[in-house]
């Protein structure tokens, strides 16, 4: 079977997106293009634990609710909700309304902070797990790699919840970590254009 399909413009685009027709925009614009900014990456961790057992078309139709519940991921302000929040963000239904979810987003809100307060930010910390070319492999064979592994396994120890290294290795694939479109299409070449002028973010601002 052909890893990709023709988009709406005749261009071949990843086989994933024939699932909905709104993957498409997706696909071309954001997955898998460069991403260093703190509130999109921990809104994406935050997005893939609740598509745990759900589709991302089901989170991606609600990602707008999702914003405007939780301030655009804003990790500082979600750090103070209280459990009157939490009863609030329970009867959204906007949103995915599991307790469980719900409650991780506040507890890795926290944790982000302190990794903020170590890293100088979360991308500084994220981008430290961007795997080697060496470790890769051909796009769209796994689901799982070291590197998600390692971050997984990292994320955990400091707290974070919903971050097994499947979830984590997902949106390592997202936010532009790994190039996983097809190989040999435009869409491809264009993420690892994005990549290869996105300058890495460092640790800085720490003292």
């Amino acid at each position: 079977m052909s890893a990709t399909i023709p988009g709406p413009d005749g261009r071949p685009r990843c086989r994933w997106c024939a699932a909905a027709p709104e993957f498409f925009v997706y696909h071309d614009t954001e997955w898998g293009f460069p991403v260093d900014d703190d509130h999109r990456l921990f809104e994406k961790l935050c997005l893939e634990g609740f598509q745990s057992g759900l589709s991302w078309r089901t989170i991606l139709a609600k990602r707008a609710n999702f914003r405007a519940a939780f301030h655009d991921f804003d990790f500082v302000r979600i750090a103070r909700f209280t459990e009157r929040d939490v009863g609030h963000l329970l009867r959204d239904e906007g949103i995915v309304r599991h307790r469980g979810k719900i409650e991780a987003v506040l507890n890795n809100a926290k944790r982000a902070q302190d990794l903020v307060k170590e890293e100088g930010s979360l991308a500084a910390y994220i981008w430290r797990y961007e795997p080697a070319a060496v470790e890769l492999v051909k796009p769209q064979t796994a689901s799982i790699s070291p590197a998600s592994i390692a971050l997984s396994k990292d994320l955990k120890k400091r707290g974070w919840k919903f971050v097994g290294p499947t979830t984590v290795h997902a949106f390592m694939q997202a936010m532009g970590l790994i190039n996983d479109h097809a190989e040999n299409r435009a869409i491809r070449v264009e993420a690892e254009r994005a990549r290869a002028s996105f300058w890495r973010p460092v640790q800085v601002g720490i003292g």
